[in-house]
């Protein structure tokens, strides 16, 4: 018995040796902790009063992060925006905003293109290659100084659900009969000074076929203007590559042929146009289209300059 007591002692022993240890320990750790405190020079900013760099590069850093630097430098670029140059003087066009109108589908009534003309501003008239009254038109345009392009057909991408005008390219065409059938089309409309799409949300996402237009259209000394029939267009980098002068479609004017609903549309176009310092709009051969412009140019002559197409197609950057 007498054994087995003194065994069970000498454990507790060797319990109190390790607690007693691991207590000295911690205490050496925390004194050196506070000996370091007390005599290592401080370095904290907020008691040497002098700046932590490395918090101070944090800082600034995050007030330049990219979303809010692509942020400021668009309504930089909006509240002052970079002055138009005329293609054909070189020179800044005005301080106002510039907006060209473009009337497309023109050539089957000569009437509702004749009222157009009585609004004796800067329009620009897009007409169909193959429409009963192209020349006719073109020669009323040009007597009135009316810039005119042609309105040039292309593969939609309900093509063939839905019909297509006469004259129009499909990228099913060899690149030779593409070519041919865009030379007869521009032949056909006299006087043009450029060209746009007609539909073409199929033909102008493909860039191989836009380039072999783009090729043709430069040796015309011609500009395109995209009518922006897809979210998929590649007209802009085609233009680029060919060095063709370039502009796109902003605003639809009527698609809804409800008199408020264009006047909605203009102010849209005004207001795109007070942002970007440029824009486009692009209505067609409605009676109530022409009612409305008719009505609110005295408002839209104050809010921009009106110029033909020409003069907004630039080639891109």
């Amino acid at each position: 018995m007498a054994k087995r007591k003194k065994k069970k002692n000498s454990g507790r022993g060797n319990l109190f040796k390790a607690s007693a240890g691991i207590f000295f320990l911690v205490l050496i750790v925390v004194s050196a902790g506070i000996l370091a405190h007390l005599f290592i020079p401080v370095t904290d900013s907020s008691r040497s009063g002098k700046p932590d760099i490395k918090k101070a590069a944090f800082k600034k850093q995050k007030k330049n992060l990219p979303e809010y630097e692509i942020y400021t430098d668009e309504v930089n670029k909006y509240d002052k925006p970079e002055p138009v140059i005329s293609q054909k003087t070189g020179k800044p066009l005005d301080s106002l905003p510039v907006v060209a109108i473009i009337i497309d589908d023109l050539g089957f009534d000569k009437n509702i293109a004749s009222d157009f003309l009585t609004l004796d501003i800067p329009l620009t008239f897009s007409i169909l290659p193959y429409s009963p009254y192209k020349k006719k038109i073109s020669a009323a345009a040009r007597k009135k100084g009316i810039e005119i392009m042609l309105h040039l057909p292309m593969e939609p991408v309900e093509y063939p659900l839905v019909q297509i005008e006469e004259g129009a390219l499909l990228t099913s065409m060899s690149p030779d009969v593409m070519i041919n059938q865009l030379n007869k089309s521009l032949d056909s409309v006299p006087y043009i000074k450029g060209v746009n799409n007609h539909m073409g949300s199929k033909m102008t996402s493909i860039s191989s076929q836009m380039r072999q237009i783009f090729t043709i259209l430069k040796k015309r000394d011609l500009f395109f203007i995209d009518s922006r029939t897809t979210i998929n267009t590649i007209c802009k980098p085609s233009a680029r590559l060919l060095q063709l002068p370039y502009a796109q479609r902003d605003v639809f004017l009527d698609h809804s042929q409800e008199y408020q609903d264009i006047k909605k549309q203009i102010k849209r176009l005004l207001y795109i146009a007070s942002q970007k310092g440029i824009a486009v709009g692009i209505g067609h051969p409605y009676p109530v289209t022409y009612e409305v412009l008719r009505e609110e140019l005295p408002s839209i002559k104050k809010s921009v300059k009106l110029v033909f197409a020409s003069e907004v197609a630039q080639i891109p950057n």
